[in-house]
């Protein structure tokens, strides 16, 4: 039982240990959630002939400022939802809407030779100037015909998502994803599939499918991501439809878009971490209280083992115990002592009477020795 104990013990440690080296893992790897943005569009008009009908007083047309001038202006807005029932301590300051995209393009259908006026507005983020982040971005314009306006978003997702080619895109099941994330598609692929070579696991073997993916019928496990990146390609912009009619009020409540983008899941790291820490902390502690009553336990432990077996000798053999127990002490005296029977040399007289003690190997380097001495002794009497 006690050594079932330890067993146990030994592999609960293992798995703590792992367990842990798990969690550091998990924290130096980039933590990514699917969160919804939602954007809005929305427009308003200003000097339309409906709107000077409405007032009853006509308005002066002043062209080098703008008043009078039948005009429109386009507001395309965003903000990301809230996560339902997330408690309030978890909840990060709202990011602008500028911080999830990197480039839009708003493109206007209408005659170039009657609005001469660009009809391509672009937006692009630029790291090196420092600009504030934006709530939205409008785009105002005259005009009092209605338009077709598409509105094309290329997001900032982190970490960055990819398209996949179909050729690769159809064998594992996607169209975007990201790196990391295509590439362990890939790699539980090849594991359903058994591709691993049976004796060299470093390569892998290309099945139908994927030789034309390879380019080879084998290739090296680390030459994976390499023939991955031959297949992504920028992701696919966000396509918004929107039309503008000056002629009418515009609807009172804009028009919402839901678009899923991927981001830093700061939250749950943050929680990991703040368990994992506290844990260490405490689980070190109790380890140690543990660890020292195992020990004090085991001392115990061992110390009856030890009274057991010399009280269960006695009982079995009690006159054998005694002078196996006498003997062994009468031998651990005369080691201390240096003395005994043959004079200091820790002989004993029991040893003496037994023939075979005088086979032992030492005997013939004592026997040259004293022979020695003996013919030295007699050569020169004068040394006797």
């Amino acid at each position: 039982m006690y050594r079932d104990l330890v067993n146990m013990e030994r592999k609960l440690d293992w798995t703590i240990t792992r367990k842990r080296t798990e969690v550091q893992d998990t924290l130096s790897r980039p933590m990514t959630t699917t969160r919804t943005l939602r954007v809005f569009l929305s427009y308003t008009v200003s000097g339309q002939p409906w709107q000077q009908t409405e007032g009853g007083q006509s308005v002066q047309v002043n062209v080098e400022t703008g008043e009078g001038v039948p005009a429109w202006q386009l507001k395309i807005e965003g903000r990301l939802l809230e996560l339902p029932n997330q408690r309030s301590k978890d909840r990060v300051p709202p990011r602008k809407f500028s911080t999830f995209v990197k480039h839009v393009v708003v493109e206007l259908e209408r005659d170039p030779a009657q609005y001469p006026d660009s009809n391509v507005v672009e937006w692009v983020r630029n790291s090196a100037q420092n600009i504030p982040p934006l709530d939205g971005f409008a785009v105002r314009r005259r005009g009092d015909v209605p338009l077709k306006i598409r509105v094309i978003i290329h997001l900032e997702q982190q970490p960055e998502v990819f398209r996949v080619h179909p050729d690769l895109g159809n064998i594992l099941g996607i169209k975007e994803d990201t790196r990391v994330g295509i590439v362990q598609a890939l790699w539980n692929y090849i594991k359903l599939q058994d591709l691993q070579d049976k004796v060299d696991r470093r390569l892998i073997r290309a099945d139908a499918q994927l030789r034309g993916i390879f380019g080879a019928d084998a290739i090296q496990f680390q030459q994976i991501p390499e023939r991955v990146n031959r297949f992504l390609g920028k992701a696919d912009p966000i396509v918004l439809h929107h039309t503008i009619d000056p002629t009418i009020p515009p609807p009172e409540k804009p028009i919402a878009y839901d678009i899923e983008v991927k981001m830093d899941d700061t939250a749950m790291k943050s929680r990991i971490s703040h368990v994992s820490v506290n844990m260490a902390s405490e689980s070190a502690k109790e380890l140690t209280r543990i660890d020292d009553e195992i020990a004090t336990h085991m001392q115990s432990l061992q110390n009856s083992h030890l009274k057991r077996s010399f009280l269960k000798s006695f009982a079995d053999k009690p006159q054998e115990f005694i002078q196996t127990w006498l003997e062994s002490q009468s031998r651990d005296l005369e080691t201390i002592l240096g003395s005994g029977p043959s004079e200091g040399a820790t002989v004993r007289q029991d040893d003496l009477r037994r023939s075979e003690y005088f086979r032992l190997p030492w005997v013939e380097e004592a026997v040259a020795v004293q022979e020695g001495l003996r013919l030295a002794a007699k050569a020169n009497p004068a040394l006797g």
